[in-house]
């Protein structure tokens, strides 16, 4: 059996935190077992601290930390691997939904000694008839044939608890859990059929605040930690597109517009990496990603 410690990473997701527990208490186990569930609430002023009491009350494993200022997700997870005990932790923020076999296939691989974390694919809840829904999916789409070809972890991950913590400033907390992992002589291993629903922007300058903060955090990890995560190779980002690309109206008009757009926040994003530092340590909220169109 492979005990697992589930992480969730909380600010102010009164919209969503209930869906996101009930999913991972209603997870189908077998070789897996979920050993405890923590929710880290940092700052949270809203409802989000009540309703995981609530639904504590109905499963021991549910416990609460809460942190009283907003220190940022790296410190959260820090936070939450001081008091994971299982071998094997699980991270995810609040603003997602697992689907029912989620933990099973992000835990089995790892009775394999040499895999040393393990990531889910995310996709969208967004329509795709609008287009930052369909920049969304884009994204997501490529970021999955990137990770098939060379594992790049996302939205939900899982790995050996063999460190205390992250580095604090980081704006990219999965990014950074990967060297820590491979330079210990692990592998990483993304399962593509694990499956985790999350929500894409819904206007133009929350795509780009996302997106800057993103890739400022990636050149910052690759500086200190020496490491570049997969999806920055423009190789294998290029044959990625060319897998996606479709003949119709959407991918032959509004692809274009989203590689422009992503490369502005990139250049957005190498500003904020030499000039702003740790701007995106605590980043700003992106409040339309916080209500996820499931049914």
């Amino acid at each position: 059996m492979i005990e697992a410690s589930i992480g969730v990473m909380a600010y102010n997701e009164e919209q969503n935190i209930a869906r996101c527990l009930e999913a991972i208490l209603s997870q189908e186990l077998n070789k897996a077992q979920i050993k405890e569930i923590f929710v880290v609430a940092s700052g949270c002023t809203d409802k989000t601290i009540p309703i995981v009491k609530r639904l504590a009350k109905t499963d021991k494993r549910i416990k609460l930390l809460i942190q009283k200022e907003r220190l940022g997700k790296s410190s959260a997870v820090n936070l939450f691997l001081k008091h994971a005990k299982g071998k094997i932790v699980v991270c995810a923020g609040a603003d997602t939904i697992p689907q029912e076999d989620v933990i099973e296939k992000l835990a089995r691989p790892f009775s394999n000694p040499r895999i040393g974390m393990t990531g889910a694919r995310p996709i969208p809840s967004d329509p795709q008839d609008h287009f930052f829904g369909f920049a969304a999916h884009l994204l997501w789409e490529l970021h999955h044939q990137v990770a098939l070809m060379s594992p790049k972890m996302g939205e939900m991950v899982a790995y050996r608890k063999i460190f205390e913590r992250i580095p604090y400033a980081s704006a990219v907390d999965e990014a950074t859990v990967e060297p820590l992992i491979v330079g210990q002589g692990y592998t990483l291993k993304y399962v593509p059929d694990a499956i985790v629903l999350n929500k894409g922007t819904e206007n133009l300058f929350e795509f780009m605040k996302q997106r800057r903060r993103i890739y400022s955090g990636h050149l910052a990890l690759k500086k200190i930690q020496g490491y570049q995560v997969s999806t920055l190779g423009l190789r294998k980002t290029l044959l990625a597109w060319v897998k996606v690309l479709k003949p119709d109206f959407k991918y032959l008009i509004w692809s274009p517009a989203v590689a422009l757009l992503e490369m502005m926040a990139r250049i957005l994003g190498t500003y904020d990496y030499h000039f702003q530092k740790n701007k995106h340590t605590i980043w700003d909220r992106v409040e339309s990603t916080k209500n996820l169109n499931v049914v």
